[in-house]
């Protein structure tokens, strides 16, 4: 196996479980605000004594996430490119440094992936934005939303898509702090946001009485404000001007850049629509149970949302490290990393799952006054309480390949998960209806874990990590 041999004088990655969990930790707290804000908005509709428009939220937010969560390569590029930018960088230094020039790291390559990934959102988002009426339309058919609840999705996309450029961009802020190690930074803004949309939320809602409409214009506008205070941060963080935060070095626009940048977001973008279009198939089957279950599982899919982005703060923290050791070539630390992050993230899911266990029945009560769809929820509650353990595979691994920039393995990875998971869901759901939903669920977990972990085994057995990195 090539690699090469890292400088004498070159600090070592922290591989401490000390260091690991001070990474995910402030990642962990930055992401519970943003699947709350989704749970805020739900919990809010869910109050309005109507199941056909909490039904609607459901299939809005799926709709929304199959659009917008299968661009989110802008973080995964972002955090995995910086991460390695960053170890590349610091080694660069250190030889320097050796050689007795005491040149300061210039933030030029960490600053061009900024923004290279800031103007993708942009277009992308501007795009999404002047499709808007026929995607909404399109979409909720493909969901076989039912008349009442298409209706309630539609008033609430409507407004909700004028903040997508934002949500877009904040993907990319999201990975390019990561991918640094700037975890803090992750929190100040997404704690930020989350805080806004709960204020901006209840204003519009219960003091200008716009209703289902005035829960999607407090979330437009809490991203937008998000997007500002991160600008400030990224400047902060690299202690520009502002007029330098904007400023395009052509050097690190040239094309090989530019087309490094499109393949791995290509493969990035296909293995998370894949995804995205599984948990939408999910919805799909949802939908076609009836308002009553499509309800529940509104509700009980938040418990996914919230325990996969608190397993992400560990993932986060394995893509970082991973990351920086990839851009080094030290795979001996690289293993060690893979090891620990597995420990940290499965003991993480354990305590989750116990959490859940204690809280669940609380958290349903908060989420909804409606009945049927209390007792209905109740009836599946533990499907959802064992989503953390069941889940926690695939997001550590997700997290070790991201790092790596590994996206052609990423992607053929969806492929044959993907060519799994479909005709076993439909079977699951003709035995078991809506157990074999939840049933669903877990295998789009399990086949996710299973089959990137062949892949990690067999580098690991031939002892050549480089077979991973096949796009470099």
């Amino acid at each position: 196996m090539s690699s090469i041999p890292v400088s004498p004088t070159l600090a070592p990655i922290d591989t401490r479980y000390r260091h690991i969990i001070s990474i995910a930790v402030p990642v962990m707290l930055a992401n519970l605000a943003m699947p709350l804000q989704s749970v805020i908005d739900t919990a809010i509709v869910g109050n309005m004594d109507d199941a056909a428009k909490l039904a609607g939220m459901g299939l809005a937010i799926q709709l929304l996430s199959l659009l917008l969560v299968s661009f989110n390569f802008l973080q995964y590029a972002s955090s995995g490119l910086s991460a390695q930018a960053l170890g590349q960088m610091a080694d660069n230094h250190h030889l320097a440094s050796s050689a007795g020039n005491s040149t300061a790291i210039t933030p030029s390559p960490l600053l061009a992936i900024l923004q290279r990934a800031l103007l993708l959102a942009f277009i992308i988002g501007g795009v999404l934005l002047l499709a808007k009426p026929w995607l909404i339309d399109l979409g909720l058919r493909a969901l076989s939303a039912n008349p009442d609840s298409a209706l309630a999705a539609k008033t609430y996309l409507d407004v909700r898509f004028w903040g997508v450029i934002a949500e877009l961009m904040n993907f990319a802020f999201i990975g390019w702090f990561a991918g640094q190690g700037k975890t803090r930074y992750m929190l100040y803004q997404q704690g930020f946001i989350a805080v806004a949309n709960i204020i901006l939320t209840l204003f519009f809602v219960y003091v200008m009485q716009m209703g289902i409409a005035g829960v999607a214009l407090g979330t437009a506008i809490a991203f937008w404000s998000g997007i500002l205070l991160a600008l400030w941060l990224s400047r902060k963080n690299l202690k520009i001007s502002w007029q330098q935060l904007f400023t395009i070095d052509p050097e690190h626009f040239t094309k090989s850049k530019m087309l490094r940048l499109f393949s791995l977001n290509k493969d990035i973008f296909i293995r998370t629509l894949i995804l995205t279009l599984s948990f939408a198939w999910v919805t799909r089957l949802s939908a076609q149970s009836g308002d009553l279950v499509l309800a529940a599982n509104a509700i009980l899919l938040q418990i996914l949302s919230i325990s996969a982005f608190a397993l992400d703060g560990v993932a986060v923290s394995g893509e970082t490290l991973t990351g920086q050791a990839a851009g080094r070539r030290d795979w001996q630390r690289f293993s060690i990393i893979v090891k620990r992050t597995g420990i940290v993230s499965y003991g993480l899911a354990i305590v989750l799952s116990l959490i859940w266990w204690l809280f669940t029945p609380m958290y349903l009560e908060l989420m909804t006054n409606i009945e049927p769809v209390l007792t209905l929820a109740n009836t599946y509650k533990n499907y959802a309480i064992l989503l953390p353990i069941i889940g926690v595979g695939a997001y550590w691994l997700d997290g070790i390949f991201f790092g790596l920039t590994a996206g052609s393995v990423i992607r053929n990875a969806a492929l044959i998960w993907a060519a799994i998971f479909f005709p076993i869901s439909w079977l699951l759901y003709q035995q078991y209806a809506m157990a074999g939903i939840w049933l669903s669920v877990w295998c789009i977990l399990i086949l996710r874990m299973l089959v990137l972990g062949v892949y990690l085994y067999r580098a690991q057995r031939s002892g050549n990590y480089e077979i991973l990195q096949p796009d470099l």
